[in-house]
């Protein structure tokens, strides 16, 4: 695509605009924001404005135009989120982040081909979402390839490409005057030792030096600085402000000839990239028997959707089973059957003094994800969001006939609710392709969203199709939002696997395997997925936070979350742990312990597995369930399972279940059974899902029906 850059004349803005390059979109223009005549810098949040006296020399080296604009608003809107979370997506009034509206909208005027903008955010969010918000509202897409990226690296990365950039401001601990119009390659090793000795950042997030481009590979000509003085903003021994107004500068031919090009980073971490080899060899040795798992069901049993099931525990809500109005017409079209359901969301929402703002999670279910289908779901979607939108899972399914939609959620009014909300096409993982957020964290909770394999910098499946490059994506896109999502990481406390074709089951499981993901877990084969992806993975992360009470003082102290399972047969019950702090059998690829405990014996199947993680924290119950039936439960098996230690508590916290059932199995009477007996009157918000296969992490056994239970306590 043809695209603007956003210039500062820094190395972050010059150099992201060879990944541009390499990704194949080309420059047409260069637009930078200034601070006022006779200012040399400005007090700004989101823009660099010193050097700025020499920006016509960076477009000039580059040949494009620079269009410029005056920055005339302030740090109006200073919170990590900019603008309003309903519908509408309006700016701030006043706000300098409006001042890039202004200039990018007179940069389409000139430029109606223009479709993307170049970014040089590397750490800072408070930068990209306004940028992304401003694009948003522009139809541009922001082009930020170096997000993310490790600092060391990336600088070295920089050097060795040639770029040269000089620093023309600081303001860090341990740098001084005299490193003033130092290149990136004098100042790599004292930025280095700084950054071990006070953690400075070693390319200048926060604050602590601002560089000018002097030559970069796109660049058609060099610049020298003809003429400079040494401007001091602070005195201080230790981190004095200081900067360099650029007095004189001219161009010269550059001395070597260059393509411009970078070399683009490796698609997979090393250890994701072991990921995808252990997947390629299941795929071969499935493929060398012969086997493939994809049909089409034939005999569906479906459940119909009563009404919309709510529960609420404290401040939070689940909302499960939302479906179109049966007095709707089921003929009329899609978007009308969101917007219906969205609708009723809202009443159920008012009634509990929510709003849709205070949405945390959804799982939306369509009969298809065709790509007009997929697109006209978005749509309605779209019209009740503004920024930061929940987060969301989007699958196919088959739905009963005559509903076109259903969807889930859970709520909390919580000032503290986070959302990464990533529009920018990067390395790192994908951008949205629909109106969620990566991540939504509402302590202690953080719910990502449904990840599939996409390439990040295109948007784009891997092509041929490659089930093995897909899932390594599915995971390494998964671990990357929760760290960005989460600075200390977090503890993954559920996981679901969508998929499309049964056969992929076990090379999935495979993969779980090798990544040591100990979680209760599900693999579930529904009708189709986002853009015709194969795989699928959500998760549910805990941050491992607790407050707690020591002596008289709250302290906050993190904890490891324990996974234990076990099944309960007619005669027996058996039980699994698996936690770095039980005794047993050290697992030499996991490290972690492993032991067991088992009570009677029996050859027979288990009628009910489950799974369950929880925090050994006092006061605390399980955080998530996951109970798979097969068969008819007994009355008698619930009670055993109600009664089951590591489980008791968890019954009355239940705050949401998914339920998920084989399209062909009739698991009313077993589910009304178990839930009695579980629950009583107190039943969690409950959505049924119909599947074509359902399968649980350690076992190829395939299930009738599972429940995923969310809890909070």
């Amino acid at each position: 695509m043809k695209y603007v850059a956003l210039l500062s004349g820094g190395k972050d803005s010059c150099y992201n605009l060879s990944h541009c390059n390499a990704n194949g979109h080309q420059l047409v223009a260069a637009a930078t924001l200034s601070p006022q005549s006779g200012k040399d810098e400005i007090d700004s949040y989101m823009y660099q404005t010193v050097g700025q006296d020499a920006i016509e020399f960076v477009a000039r080296a580059l040949e494009v135009p620079l269009y410029r604009h005056v920055i005339q608003g302030d740090a109006i809107e200073q919170n990590a989120e900019y603008g309003s979370r309903s519908a509408g997506g309006a700016g701030v009034l006043g706000d300098e982040t409006e001042d890039l509206y202004t200039l990018l909208k007179r940069v389409k005027v000139h430029h109606p081909d223009v479709q993307g903008v170049s970014v040089g955010a590397i750490l800072s969010n408070y930068q990209r979402v306004r940028v992304e918000h401003v694009c948003r509202r522009l139809s541009l897409t922001p082009l930020a390839y170096l997000w993310q990226r490790d600092q060391a690296e990336l600088l070295s990365e920089m050097i060795v490409a040639g770029v040269k950039s000089v620093l023309i401001k600081v303001a860090g601990i341990g740098l001084t005057v005299k490193h003033l119009g130092k290149t990136l390659n004098e100042m790599q090793d004292t930025l280095t030792r700084l950054n071990n000795l006070y953690g400075l950042h070693i390319c200048g997030e926060g604050g602590e030096y601002e560089t000018l481009t002097l030559d970069s590979p796109p660049f058609k000509h060099r610049i020298a600085l003809d003429g400079t003085e040494v401007v001091m903003h602070t005195d201080n021994d230790f981190a004095p402000v200081a900067y360099l107004r650029i007095k004189q500068a001219s161009l010269h031919p550059k001395e070597s000839s260059t393509d411009g090009k970078v070399e683009v980073l490796p698609l997979l971490d090393d250890r994701f990239g072991e990921l995808k080899n252990v997947v390629e060899t299941s795929v071969l040795e499935q493929y060398e028997k012969g086997s493939s798992g994809t049909y089409e069901p034939t005999n569906k049993l479906h459940h119909i959707p009563g009404h919309p099931s709510t529960h609420a525990i404290g401040s939070w809500l689940a909302i499960g089973n939302i479906h179109p109005d049966s007095s709707l017409d089921s003929e009329i079209p899609l978007e009308e059957q969101v917007r219906d359901c969205f609708i009723q969301l809202q009443g159920i929402l008012q009634s509990h003094d929510l709003r849709i703002e205070d949405v945390a999670n959804i799982t939306l279910l369509l009969p298809s994800l065709a790509p007009k289908i997929f697109a006209a779901a978005n749509k309605a979607y779209a019209e009740f969001f503004g920024v930061s939108p929940p987060s969301r899972a989007c699958v196919g399914v088959d739905l009963p006939e005559g509903v076109g939609v259903i969807l889930e959620c859970v709520a909390r009014k919580d000032n503290t609710r986070r959302a990464l909300h990533v529009q920018s096409l990067s390395y790192w993982a994908p951008a949205n392709i629909g109106p969620y957020s990566q991540a939504v964290t509402v302590e202690p909770y953080v719910f990502v969203s449904g990840q599939i394999g996409l390439l990040p910098a295109s948007l784009t499946l891997p092509s041929p199709s490659s089930l093995p490059l897909e899932t390594a994506l599915v995971f390494q896109h998964t671990d990357r939002v929760i760290r960005a999502a989460n600075t200390t990481g977090g503890h993954v406390l559920l996981s679901l696997y969508w998929l499309v074709d049964y056969a992929d089951t076990i090379h999935t499981r495979r993969a779980c395997e090798t990544f040591c993901e100990e979680t209760p877990t599900l693999f579930l084969v529904v009708a189709s997925l986002p853009r015709g992806a194969r795989v699928e993975k959500q998760v549910l992360v805990h941050t491992g936070k607790f407050t707690i009470l020591d002596e008289d003082t709250f302290i906050q102290v993190s904890h490891t979350p324990e996974f234990v399972s076990g099944d309960i047969h007619a005669e027996r019950t058996q039980i699994l742990r698996s936690a770095e702090f039980l005794s047993g059998d050290v697992d030499p690829e996991c490290g972690t312990k492993v032991s067991s405990e088992v009570i009677l014996s029996s050859t027979r199947p288990p009628i009910l597995n489950w799974q369950v993680s929880r925090f050994d924290v006092s006061g605390t119950s399980p955080q998530c369930v996951v109970i798979c039936a097969r068969g008819h439960p007994s009355r008698e098996d619930a009670i055993e399972l109600e009664k089951i230690p590591l489980l008791s508590a968890f019954w009355a916290t239940a705050l949401s279940a998914r339920l998920f059932h084989r399209v062909e199995a009739d698991f009313s009477p077993s589910w009304s059974s178990v839930s009695r007996v579980l629950f009583g009157d107190n039943m969690p918000a409950t959505t049924f899902i119909p599947c074509r296969y359902i399968g649980t992490w350690g076992s190829d056994e395939q299930w009738d029906w599972a429940v995923a239970f969310v809890g909070v306590s």
